[in-house]
């Protein structure tokens, strides 16, 4: 597994990455950025574990609005839908934000 430097409301983390993931993973990374910049300029919230909460919350409902509004679609080829994705998964990718948090503390 690769480990690239990414940074995140002006954090940088080391995140594992599968090879031939990065682009993806960069994806996401400037995706989550993106919306933690958003909430933290709105200056409605402060504490950076809150920030990454609600981004969190506000990404997986996006996800879940898109899959319910185009439930018919299959899905393209290895890709995962929120329906296909199981508590294994959720929980996997809580470690690994857990990890990147670091002192910051646990988000749940």
């Amino acid at each position: 597994m690769k480990q690239i430097e990414v940074t995140i409301l002006g954090q940088v983390y080391m995140l594992g990455c599968p090879a031939g993931g990065e682009a993806l993973l960069q994806a996401a990374v400037a995706g989550v950025d993106k919306e933690m910049t958003t909430i933290r300029d709105s200056g409605k919230v402060k504490a950076r574990e809150r920030i990454a909460v609600l981004a969190a919350l506000n990404l997986a409902y996006q996800l879940a609005e898109r899959a319910q509004t185009a439930p018919q679609q299959p899905a393209a080829a290895g890709a995962a839908t929120l329906a296909d994705t199981g508590s294994a998964d959720i929980e996997g990718l809580l470690r690994r934000v857990d990890a990147a948090l670091g002192d910051d503390g646990r988000l749940l």
